[in-house]
C-alpha cells in the first residue's frame, strides 16, 4: 500500500534533502521504490514541495531539475573549512591504520585457521606415540634376534635378488662380447673412444657386481662372469 499525500511529501521531502544535490523525477521515484512510491506520485510531491517553496527548481525544456533549499543549511565560512580538512584528513589517516590493523587481524586469523585445532592435535600425538610404540617393539624383536620375516616371503626377495644379478651378468657379458669384437684391431685409443660414445663400465659409476653378489647367503652358487 502506498503511503498517504503528506507522508509521501514528507518521504520525498527527506530525500531531497540528505541528497542535496540535483534531481529529476525518475532520479527520486528510482530511490524511492522502496517506499512503494510510483512515479506519478513523486512527481505530484516534488511539485507540491516546489509550490509551498520547501525546495527549488529549474526549468530546462520540458523537464524540471529539483533541488533542495540552500538557504536551510550552514554553510561554513573559510576558518571553517580549513578546519574541516584538517579534520578530515586526520580521520582519513586514522581510516588507514584502521585498515592496516584490519590487515594484520586477518592475515593472522588465516594463519590461525591452518593451523592444527587442539583436538587434531591430540589425535596426532596419539596416533605418532602407537607408531612409535610398534616401532620399538619391532626394534626389540630385532635386538633379540628375532625374524619379523616370513620364511616365504624372504625366499622370494632372495629369488628375486638372485635373478637380478643374473640379468646383470648376462648384460654385461654380452657387452663385452661386443666391445671386443668391435675395438679388436681399432685404431684409435680405445679409452678416448669409449668417452666419445658416452659408454660407462660399472666401475666408472662405483658399483661393483662383486659386491652385490656377496650379499647373497654364503654356499649358493655363483654364476660365471663374476
Amino acid at each position: 500500500m502506498a503511503p498517504k499525500s503528506d507522508n509521501t511529501e514528507a518521504i520525498v521531502l527527506n530525500f531531497v534533502n540528505e541528497q542535496n544535490r540535483p534531481l529529476n523525477t525518475q532520479n527520486a521515484a528510482d530511490a524511492l521504490q522502496k517506499f512503494n512510491l510510483k512515479k506519478t506520485a513523486v512527481q505530484k510531491a516534488l511539485d507540491s514541495l516546489a509550490d509551498a517553496g520547501k525546495i527549488t527548481f529549474k526549468e530546462y525544456g520540458k523537464q524540471k531539475i529539483y533541488i533542495a533549499r540552500q538557504d536551510q543549511f550552514e554553510i561554513p565560512n573559510n576558518e571553517e573549512l580549513a578546519q574541516m580538512k584538517e579534520e578530515n584528513a586526520t580521520l582519513q589517516e586514522q581510516l588507514q591504520e584502521k585498515k592496516k590493523t584490519i590487515g594484520e587481524v586477518e592475515s593472522e586469523i588465516r594463519s590461525l585457521q591452518t593451523n592444527l585445532t587442539l583436538e587434531e592435535i591430540q589425535d596426532r600425538d596419539a596416533k605418532l606415540r602407537k607408531e612409535v610404540k610398534e616401532m620399538e617393539e619391532k626394534l626389540s624383536k630385532l635386538r633379540e634376534g628375532v625374524t619379523l620375516v616370513r620364511p616365504e616371503d624372504k625366499k622370494a626377495v632372495e629369488e628375486m635378488y638372485s635373478d637380478k644379478l643374473n640379468q646383470w651378468r648376462k648384460r654385461k657379458r654380452m657387452f663385452r662380447d661386443i666391445w671386443d669384437t668391435v675395438t679388436e684391431n681399432f685404431p684409435r685409443d680405445i679409452k678416448d673412444f669409449k668417452e666419445e660414445l658416452g659408454i660407462e663400465y660399472d666401475e666408472d659409476v662405483g658399483l661393483s657386481l662383486q659386491a652385490y653378489s656377496d650379499l647373497i647367503q654364503h654356499g649358493k652358487k655363483r654364476g660365471r662372469g663374476q
